[in-house]
C-alpha cells in the first residue's frame, strides 16, 4: 500500500472537527519538544554521569525512545515534583512537574527496539546500538520499512559497524554492537533527511576517533534540526566544529570526549503550536502560547514570520507568544526547505486564503510519515480545494471548501491540518485523530479546550 491509498469500506474512528463559533481567544500550553526530548535522552544516555530532563514530552515517539534505551541498559526514572500555580499544565508535560532522571550504564544486547514510525528513533539509535555489547534488532510500523535509512546504515558500516539489513537500506535490521566504534571521516547523502547527520553527531563523542561527517548530495533539508543537535552537543560538553560557526560548508566534526550529565528543561514544541496559531489566523482571533523561547533552534519559530506574512501579527513577551489574526488570510510564496514539518498546517491555512500560495523546497516530505505532498493535495481537493503537486512542493489556489472525510494516513500533522480546516468549514471529519499522540498527547482535548475558552465568558454572562 502506498502512502496515499485508502482502504475500502467504513472509515475508522472519524472525529468531527469542531466548528468555531467565532474568533478564538485562548491561551494554549503546548507540551515539550519531541526533537529536544529525544536528543536529550540520547545525550543523557551516553553521558559520564546521571542527568535530568525536566518537562519532557510524553508521547508515542518519546516513549519509544525511552523504552529502547532501557532495553539497552540505560536507567530512566520518572518522577513528578510539586506543581506551582503558574507551572505548565499541558498533557505531555505533567503540569511542568514531570522529570526524567537518566542513569547511564554499559550498553548491552541482545535487545529489540520498536521504532514505531519515529524518524528520530529509527535513525538516532543505530549509532548508539553500535556502541552496545551484543546484537540489537530494529523493527517498527509497516511505514517505517518504507522510510529511508540507507544514509545511517552506509555511514555506520564505513565507520566500522556490522549491520544486517538484507541489502534493503531500511528496516527491519540488526546492528551487531561491538562495544565500541572507531569513527573517523565519513560521507553521507543526507538530502532525504537531516536526521542522517544528527544521528552520527549525537553518538560521535563516544566514538574512538570522534567523527567527521561530510554531506554530499543535494541541499540539506531541515538545517535548524542539525543546529539544534550541535547546540545540544556543545551544552553537554562536546567539541563541535560546524559550518554555521565558520567551519567548512557541509562538514561537521565532533571530537571524542566524555559528555556531561545535564539538568535540561525542555522547551515547548513550537511546531506543535502551529495548529493553535493557525486557529487565531483563520478565525480572526487571538492565541497565546506560554513560555515561547526568545532564542531557539526549533524550526517552529519560523511560524512567527510565516503566519505574519499570511495576515496576522505577533508579540513575544515574558509570558510567551501572542498571535492575532485580522480576519483576512493572504496567500504566500514560501521556501519551506528548512521547516518542512510546518507544511501541512501552512497548506491548510493557504487553502482558506484569498489568494494563491506556492510552497516549495519540500520534495523530501514525500519520504516522511506518509507522502505528505500527495496526501495534502488529495485530501484538500476532496473537500473542494484546488491543490497541485509540483516537483518540489504544492500550488494552492483557494476554492470554497465543503465537509467530508479527511484521511490522515497515520500522520499526526495531517490530522492537525484537517482540524484547522474544520474550524471554518462545517462537516469535516478527521480519520484517526488519535494518530496525533505521536507527538501531541490529547490533541482533541487541547483543541476543544481552546474553543471552550473562547466561549466561556459568553456562557457566564
Amino acid at each position: 500500500m502506498t502512502g496515499i491509498e485508502t482502504s475500502s469500506g467504513a472509515h475508522p474512528a472519524l472525529w468531527p472537527a469542531p466548528l468555531a463559533d467565532g474568533a478564538v481567544d485562548a491561551t494554549v500550553t503546548v507540551p515539550g519538544s519531541k526533537s529536544v526530548t529525544n536528543r536529550g535522552l540520547i545525550l543523557a544516555a551516553l553521558a559520564a554521569e546521571p542527568g535530568w530532563l525536566r518537562r519532557p514530552l510524553r508521547s508515542r515517539d518519546t516513549l519509544l525512545m525511552a523504552e529502547a534505551l532501557r532495553a539497552l541498559g540505560v536507567g530512566i526514572e520518572e518522577t513528578v515534583t510539586d506543581r506551582s500555580p503558574g507551572s505548565l499544565g499541558a498533557p505531555g508535560s505533567a503540569g511542568g512537574g514531570e522529570a526524567w532522571r537518566v542513569i547511564p550504564a554499559g550498553l548491552h544486547g541482545p535487545a529489540t527496539v520498536d521504532v514505531g514510525n519515529a524518524g528520530t528513533v529509527m535513525r538516532f539509535l543505530p549509532p548508539v546500538a553500535a556502541l552496545a555489547d551484543g546484537p540489537v534488532r530494529f523493527d517498527g510500523d509497516p511505514r517505517s520499512h518504507e522510510r529511508p535509512l540507507h544514509g545511517v546504515i552506509d555511514a555506520l558500516r564505513a565507520l566500522g559497524a556490522r549491520i544486517d539489513d538484507d541489502g534493503r537500506g531500511a528496516l527491519p535490521m540488526t546492528v551487531h554492537g561491538g562495544g565500541a566504534l572507531d569513527g573517523g571521516p565519513v560521507q553521507v547523502d543526507a538530502s532525504s533527511s537531516s536526521q542522517f547527520v544528527s544521528a552520527l553527531l549525537l553518538s560521535a563523542p563516544r566514538f574512538n576517533q570522534g567523527v567527521e561527517v561530510r554531506h554530499v548530495g543535494a541541499a540539506l533539508p531541515s538545517l535548524p534540526h542539525i543546529r539544534m543537535t550541535v547546540d545540544m552537543l556543545r551544552a553537554a560538553g562536546a567539541a563541535v566544529d560546524a559550518p554555521e560557526a565558520g567551519g567548512e560548508p557541509n562538514v561537521w566534526r565532533v571530537a571524542p570526549s566524555a559528555l556531561l550529565g545535564r539538568d535540561l528543561v525542555v522547551e515547548p514544541d513550537l511546531s506543535n503550536a502551529a495548529p493553535f496559531l493557525a486557529a487565531a489566523l483563520v478565525t480572526g482571533g487571538r492565541v497565546t502560547i506560554p513560555d515561547w523561547p526568545e532564542r531557539t533552534t526549533q524550526p517552529g519559530d519560523a511560524l512567527r514570520r510565516i503566519f505574519t506574512d499570511m495576515g496576522g501579527s505577533c508579540e513575544l513577551t515574558d509570558v510567551g507568544l501572542t498571535f492575532t489574526g485580522t480576519g483576512r488570510i493572504t496567500g504566500i510564496d514560501a521556501d519551506l526547505h528548512e521547516v518542512g514539518e510546518l507544511t501541512p498546517v501552512i497548506a491548510a491555512v493557504a487553502a482558506l486564503a484569498d489568494s494563491e500560495s506556492s510552497l516549495h523546497g519540500i520534495a523530501h516530505l514525500r519520504l516522511h510519515e506518509t507522502d505528505r505532498l500527495a496526501a495534502l493535495a488529495k485530501e484538500i481537493n476532496e473537500l473542494g480545494g484546488d491543490v497541485t503537486e509540483t516537483a518540489d512542493g504544492l500550488r494552492i489556489r483557494p476554492r470554497p471548501l465543503h465537509g467530508g472525510v479527511f484521511h490522515t494516513y497515520e500522520d499526526h500533522r495531517l490530522a492537525t491540518a484537517a482540524a484547522v480546516i474544520g474550524l471554518v468549514v462545517e462537516g469535516v471529519q478527521v480519520e484517526n485523530v488519535a494518530t496525533t499522540a505521536k507527538t501531541l498527547p490529547d490533541f482533541p482535548g487541547l483543541w476543544t479546550g481552546m474553543l471552550d475558552a473562547a466561549t466561556a465568558p459568553a456562557r457566564r454572562a
